[in-house]
């Protein structure tokens, strides 16, 4: 399985390229962390000269984190001389000048320098100085070529294993296959047809919520938003999902099929038909088996009146009601209630200002049934919410005693 970066399933890249050579490292952290750095960018001949802690080290290996195949491979040497032998070119790495009239290259210079001779099948080595002085002047002397960085001159000494992860990152920039993941090819750019499909979707739902308000700025409101789209260059996915975002907006989860947004009038003429009794005469069902009356309670949870909607906001926000477990426009029975407390077994009812006869008949007898199974009604005029909640819930509050 894949972790931050390392992934076992892939091939390790087995590529010539220079020679690492540690002078003296007096630390094995730092010999496992310039392994590591190796492993990184695709070098993996690691070569010691007299580690001091000696070798192996078992805090190399922990510092590596998996560079295994590098510290496998390491040989072991007595001298510089020892340890570039068979090498026909060598860069020394160093923050000083050394007075020595060499040639001295930047890491990404010197990669360029070192790529055409180990292409030629020559060995080559960069080497690195302990980490408390560095190279020593005859080593130095031994090398074909200064390697150094730009660095902060008051402050110019790097950690051993900081200087081979530079080094070793501008040669793999130079040489490798470059980054090791692109970004993910996109959908197509959006046609205008789709936008020009997609705007007119979301304007009629604008339309249809009075949102282009002044109406004689609504050229320039259209302008801006078909502005603000333009500006993003969306491609073919991305106005599929936007349209879609906007139809689950309208017309709600499920889509219309599944009980969706009525505009107003087909709300209050859903609600005067229930009121009546009208519609959803079924049996006498559990309520949790009762399919037709949960599809007609989660359409009016939908689309609730300004009563409706004023009263549960507050109920919901009052403290009073916290524990008191009321739902909205729940099936009880055959019946849809208003607001519903399973707990306490109490049913709120709003009563609409212009109820007719039969919906009066038709609340009486629905008050009748909800008794006969132990519901305390009680009766609250929408008018009343609307002229003053607050006495409202103070007498739910009472009746209910919550």
């Amino acid at each position: 399985m894949p972790g931050a970066g390392t992934d076992k399933t892939k091939n390790w890249i087995v590529a010539p390229g220079p020679v690492i050579v540690l002078v003296e490292p007096q630390l094995g952290e730092n010999i496992g962390a310039a392994a590591r750095a190796m492993a990184n960018f695709g070098l993996s001949r690691l070569r010691l000269v007299k580690p001091v802690q000696g070798w192996p080290n078992p805090k190399a290996a922990m510092m590596a984190a998996g560079a295994d195949r590098v510290l496998d491979a390491v040989t072991l040497h007595d001298s510089v001389e020892d340890a570039i032998a068979d090498c026909a070119f060598v860069a020394a790495a160093t923050a000083r000048g050394h007075y020595q009239a060499k040639p001295v290259a930047g890491p990404d210079e010197a990669a360029g320098m070192l790529a055409p001779r180990v292409a030629n099948g020559e060995t080559v080595a960069i080497l690195f100085g302990r980490e408390r002085n560095g190279l020593e002047n005859h080593e130095v002397g031994l090398a074909d070529l200064i390697v150094t960085l730009p660095v902060n001159p008051a402050f110019a000494s790097l950690n051993l294993a900081q200087a081979v992860v530079i080094v070793a990152y501008e040669w793999f920039k130079l040489t490798g296959s470059g980054l090791p993941f692109a970004e993910e090819e996109r959908s197509p750019p959006a046609r205008k047809e789709q936008l020009l499909s997609f705007f007119e979707t979301l304007e009629a739902e604008l339309e249809r919520i009075e949102y282009f308000r002044p109406a004689e700025k609504r050229g320039t409101m259209v302008v801006n938003m078909r502005n603000i789209f333009n500006r993003m260059a969306p491609t073919q996915q991305d106005i599929r999902t936007l349209h879609g975002v906007i139809m689950a907006i309208a017309e709600g989860r499920k889509g219309p099929a599944r009980g969706g947004v009525l505009d107003g009038t087909q709300a209050e003429m859903l609600r005067a038909l229930l009121a009546q009794d009208k519609v959803g005469r079924t049996p006498d069902l559990p309520r949790t088996t009762h399919g037709p009356m949960r599809g007609l309670a989660r359409l009016l949870r939908r689309n609730p009146t300004d009563a409706e909607r004023l009263l549960w906001t507050r109920m919901t926000n009052d403290k009073r009601f916290a524990a008191a477990g009321f739902k909205r426009q729940t099936p009880v029975g055959r019946h849809v209630a208003d607001f519903v407390s399973f707990p306490l077994r109490i049913v709120i009812d709003l009563v609409p200002a212009d109820e007719g006869a039969d919906a009066a008949k038709a609340r009486a007898a629905r008050r009748v049934w909800l008794a006969e199974r132990d519901y305390r009604v009680i009766d609250v005029k929408a008018a009343d919410v609307e002229r003053d909640v607050a006495g409202v819930l103070d007498r739910i509050v009472q009746e209910a005693g919550v």
